[in-house]
């Protein structure tokens, strides 16, 4: 693998740049999303279609704690690609070290309390009835390995940050292609079940984090010591500023599958959860190339803010969005002409194929604008402008889809739920673009004048 420097985010081509730092995310992203995917068929088939609404009620539990370590990771990215655009590697050490430390304390302390109150977050999570008990068998096992995955969440965007998107994608891909041979060696050979499938994943964040440091025991320009992992409180101030932008985003998703679980129960019961535990699935899996746009967006826009060079960061963003909603365009298409083969490789239960190709075309319906949205809030976090990026992440599930989940299901019942996604959509697109757009006029437009008159 050749070897790649920080200082090629701040003078490569912004396509080529934008390909190579994307590309390695979108695959990583995709294996991971493929390893999700397979997973909940494998658990589908050998375990049952209760079990695959199982998961779903613990996803968001352990998804919120691990994302304490992505909003780390993310956060501290940040801090550190300005610092090593504007030659400051100190204090890009410092971030490092500060990063490790905030994300041990904080998701130890979370899965201590989850432990605690197994059965209470298990069942306000919409773990009722069947699900209770291969849910409760799941999320115990899972929770233990929640902090070494917070810790590789951490670690992958700090790779990415370095402008090595080559070993974050490897990162990304040791779990998944771990996770599936575990699945099949637990669940399928040895016939362990729900518990099989549990220590299965956990494993596989064992299998990630050993690659994580190796990286940076070997490969990074990063090289901290034990002084480095003090805490600084201007540091911390700035990862937590921009770190709760991502945070609060896997929150606000967390609280959508609550809510989303228990409306669903209520109104079509566990056949309906199901068709939900298939549609995030592919939420998660479908968007890959637009997230892997999203990834290798931020560290460009980052390091080229940090240098000043304001006329790069202004068409990395149309670059990026350009392409993203590409992208966009082909999966809206590909999930509205194809539902019925998707939803039949997961489950064979004739009433959950019945409800899910109509809840996949409404969820994905507003896909061809959302790379706006997308980019628009990943810049404000690129650039350190933690509150609109905070208020941008916010705007789709947290601003709009939430209320409309609460609101919509009591006139139109179970399709009130699905056709919320699509009015958050726009809702929250049209409101990124307004910031974006005035961002880019009175800000960037601004600093590149400036620039040439200098």
């Amino acid at each position: 693998m050749a070897k790649v420097s920080a200082d090629a985010l701040g003078t490569e081509p912004i396509g080529k740049l934008l390909v190579k730092q994307a590309v390695p995310a979108a695959i990583g992203i995709l294996v991971m999303s493929l390893n999700i995917l397979v997973d909940t068929i494998f658990v589908g088939n050998w375990i049952g279609a209760v079990a695959i609404a199982a998961i779903n009620i613990v996803l968001p539990v352990s998804f919120f704690i691990a994302a304490i370590g992505m909003a780390i990771g993310i956060g501290g990215s940040s801090v550190i690609s300005r610092a090593l655009g504007a030659s400051d590697k100190e204090r890009a050490l410092f971030a490092l070290g500060n990063q490790i430390t905030l994300t041990l304390l904080i998701s130890i302390t979370l899965v201590i309390f989850g432990l605690i109150y197994v059965d209470f977050m298990v069942d306000k999570f919409g773990g009722k009835g069947a699900i209770f008990d291969p849910a409760k068998i799941y999320y115990t096992i899972v929770l233990y390995g929640v902090p070494i995955l917070a810790l590789c969440m951490m670690g992958n965007n700090v790779i990415r940050a370095e402008g090595k998107p080559k070993f974050a994608m490897i990162a990304m891909i040791i779990p998944s292609v771990g996770n599936l041979l575990m699945d099949y060696i637990l669940i399928n050979v040895l016939d362990m079940g729900m518990a099989g499938a549990a220590w299965a994943t956990t494993t596989s964040y064992v299998f990630c984090f050993i690659y994580i440091v190796y990286f940076f025991l070997a490969k990074s320009e990063l090289r901290f010591n034990l002084r480095h992992l003090q805490l600084q409180p201007k540091i911390v101030s700035e990862i937590a500023a921009l770190g709760s932008t991502t945070l609060a985003r896997q929150g606000v998703v967390s609280i959508v599958y609550l809510l989303m679980n228990n409306t669903l129960v209520e109104l079509g019961g566990e056949s309906t959860v199901t068709a939900y535990a298939i549609v995030s699935r592919m939420l998660m899996f479908a968007l890959f190339p637009v997230i892997g746009i999203t990834q290798g967006f931020l560290p460009i826009a980052g390091y080229n803010y940090g240098a000043e060079e304001y006329g790069r960061v202004k068409e990395t963003i149309f670059t990026a969005i350009k392409y993203a909603s590409f992208l966009a365009t082909i999966i809206f298409i590909i999930l509205f002409v194809f539902p019925e083969p998707v939803t039949k490789v997961f489950t064979t239960d004739a009433e959950v194929i019945e409800q899910t190709p109509g809840a996949l075309r409404w969820v994905f319906a507003a896909t061809p604008m959302i790379a706006i949205q997308l980019i628009g809030a990943a810049y404000f976090q690129a650039v350190g402008k933690a509150f609109p990026a905070l208020m941008l992440t916010l705007s789709k599930q947290g601003f709009f889809l939430i209320p409309l989940i609460i609101i919509l299901p009591k006139y139109m019942g179970v399709l009130g739920a699905w056709v919320s996604f699509p009015i958050a959509d726009v809702l929250s697109t049209l409101v990124t673009a307004l910031f974006l757009n005035r961002e880019i006029r009175k800000t960037l437009n601004s600093k590149i004048k400036l620039s040439l008159k200098g």
